[in-house]
């Protein structure tokens, strides 16, 4: 494809048969999204195109990249604001055009357009995808986390924040007469709870008033997001350009699977989501605990063992048949009866629905991917689970295997000696803890329960816990695959 070729509106005459819907009136921007990303792309982006064209309005969405990733602005920009998504199945592919990206800023070189939209009172919604590290969020307190360098820049230079709960406070002194909600899209339990919690601690520090305003007048919906959306690589960009005869330099591809769970609370309005098919409820929790111990834990379970195993993929590590009976067994003996769910949810569909997303051999997932920040997402996706556990009595050796895999992950090297690269906020001290307690299973399981960011207290000294995790370290020394076969039964 040629640059004359580019996806731009004036294609889209030409593209019907790939748009979300005929019928469209470009809206104005009512929605700024802090971290454009692939899932925002594959997701919010895709329930507020099918809303606006069911019921109209002006949720056009302005989208803000953090990193300074002026590339993905201007690709973007060169499109239009248009992008595709490549939704791949078992059987078929489809690739849709998505057009409700207005305009695209990236940080900081955007600041005083960033903030001229965020002062606009037509923006009605501040939504996030940045991944709980983008927080910059105290593990302990909850609070925001004063030691982090470019907190302590944000409350030094108050006017040119770097950090979302900087961006959050400057924006929102300004909007005292009509604060806009802020909607966390995060994999984080009770994501609003914490996105207030971390905002407000932050303007307590500026202005103490401000941060009481924050607290009483400003909304933070929780919600659950789930949909599988890998990296893009360039097989979707061919698959993207041989569908629509137009280049798109940043397709996103995905599963066909979504779901969005939403606390609705939005006193300034919201697109009419439920259209799309979007769940508004008045507790969001039963709904994001299933998802972070079912779909996210054994996600992260999956990643640690089949990067020591050499699996590369997903669905290649759940088409072995016992990785399949390990993941099953952990769903059903395990997880599920830490959860307490509503009559109207099948947890067994929702099992089996999971192991048939992971099997899923368009997506290519990729192990490494997952297995990213797994300082951040362990005490979320498994560690709450094994606590319910040990509270009750009852077994959990499958979720010590995934915590140990995690730990022997650290070594930097699968069991045939190739190696990768460990990518989490934490990794140079994890990396160092690893090499210098060696290979004994105990030294390194202590040298890692000393780090009270990732295991509370309560639960590293726990004796039960660190038996079970002993046990699986020693089985995973014999070899993962070993240690995937004995845990399966």
């Amino acid at each position: 494809m040629n640059t004359e070729s580019r996806l731009c509106r004036k294609a889209l005459t030409s593209l019907t048969d790939h748009l979300l819907s005929p019928a469209w009136r470009d809206p104005d921007i009512g929605i700024v999204h802090l971290g454009i990303g692939n899932f925002h792309r594959a997701h919010q982006a895709i329930y507020t195109e099918e809303a606006v064209a069911g019921a109209g309005g002006e949720w056009g969405i302005c989208g803000v990249t953090l990193q300074g990733d002026v590339a993905k602005r201007d690709a973007l920009a060169a499109q239009e604001g248009l992008y595709s998504v490549v939704e791949r199945g078992p059987d078929a592919e489809r690739v849709t055009v998505v057009r409700i990206l207005r305009e695209v800023l990236a940080l900081p070189y955007d600041r005083a357009a960033l903030f001229a939209r965020l002062a606009d009172p037509r923006v009605r919604i501040v939504s996030l995808t940045v991944t709980e590290k983008g927080y910059c969020r105290d593990g302990k307190t909850g609070d925001v986390d004063f030691g982090h360098p470019d907190i302590i820049h944000d409350l030094a230079h108050p006017a040119e924040p770097k950090t979302v709960p900087g961006i959050l406070v400057a924006a929102l002194r300004e909007r005292r007469d009509n604060p806009f909600t802020v909607l966390s899209c995060d994999n984080l339990m009770h994501n609003g709870a914490a996105l207030r919690q971390v905002t407000c601690s932050f303007a307590n520090a500026i202005d103490p008033a401000l941060g009481e305003w924050i607290a009483t007048a400003v909304a933070f919906p929780s919600t659950m997001v789930d949909r599988i959306v890998p990296a893009t690589s360039d097989s979707d960009r061919v698959s993207a350009a041989t569908a629509l005869a137009h280049a798109d330099a940043l397709p996103v591809p995905c599963e066909p699977f979504r779901q969005w769970v939403i606390e609705d609370c939005f006193p300034a309005g919201r697109p009419e989501w439920e259209l799309a098919g979007a769940q508004l409820v008045s507790d969001v929790a039963p709904f994001e605990l299933a998802k972070l111990r079912m779909l996210n834990g054994t996600h992260s379970a999956l990643a640690y063992l089949s990067m020591l195993a050499g699996f590369e993929t997903i669905d290649a590590a759940i088409r072995e048949p016992d990785m399949h009976r390990l993941i099953h067994s952990m769903m059903t003996y395990e997880i599920i009866p830490t959860l307490a769910m509503p009559a109207s949810f099948d947890t067994l569909a929702y099992r089996d629905a999971l192991l048939s997303r992971y099997a899923n051999p368009a997506l290519k997932h990729r192990c490494a991917q997952i297995a990213m920040d797994g300082s951040q997402k362990i005490p979320q996706r498994l560690l709450g689970a094994i606590a319910t556990r040990i509270e009750a009595g009852q077994p959990f050796a499958r979720l010590a295997l995934a915590i140990a895999a995690w730990m022997v992950f650290l070594r930097g090297h699968a069991d045939d000696g190739s190696h990768y690269e460990i990518k989490d906020p934490l990794a140079d001290r994890l990396t160092s803890l690893v090499a210098a307690a060696g290979p004994l299973p105990e030294k390194r399981l202590n040298a890692l329960l000393s780090m009270r960011e990732i295991f509370p207290a309560e639960l590293a000294e726990n004796l039960v816990f660190q038996h079970a995790v002993t046990d699986a370290l020693v089985a995973i020394g014999h070899g993962a695959r070993s240690a995937i076969a004995q845990y399966a039964r």
